[in-house]
């Protein structure tokens, strides 16, 4: 008989709490070793390193869960699946003008 997925994540609290509170302490250790020396800022606490990969994951991250660019390229895969071919190229062409990077035109379709 299989147990509960409740009992089970219970078995992995213990670990998620250790590596969570280890995160804070690399986050506050690596702060207080390179910010006061580089910026002559002062040292932080363990709460305030928390602050900071909050903070962190707020301006950078979002709270979305998964990785954070996976939506985006699932929307911008679909746009493209809804063009036609020839503005799927003035897309390219678009997106070469603006960052200028020369890319040779793809080959033309094979035919039967």
């Amino acid at each position: 008989m299989r147990k509960p997925n409740f009992y089970r994540m219970l078995k992995f609290l213990p670990l998620v709490v250790l590596f969570a509170a280890l995160f804070g302490f690399i986050v506050m250790w690596l702060w207080n070793w390179l910010t006061p020396a580089l910026f002559g800022w002062r040292p932080i606490g363990y709460w305030q390193a928390w602050g900071i990969i909050v903070l962190c994951k707020i301006l950078f991250g979002g709270f979305r869960g998964g990785s954070g660019d996976g939506h985006w390229r699932h929307r911008m895969l679909e746009r493209c699946e809804q063009m036609s071919p020839e503005e799927r190229e003035k897309f390219r062409q678009a997106f070469l003008s603006r960052w200028g990077q020369p890319v040779p035109p793809p080959p033309p379709p094979p035919t039967a």
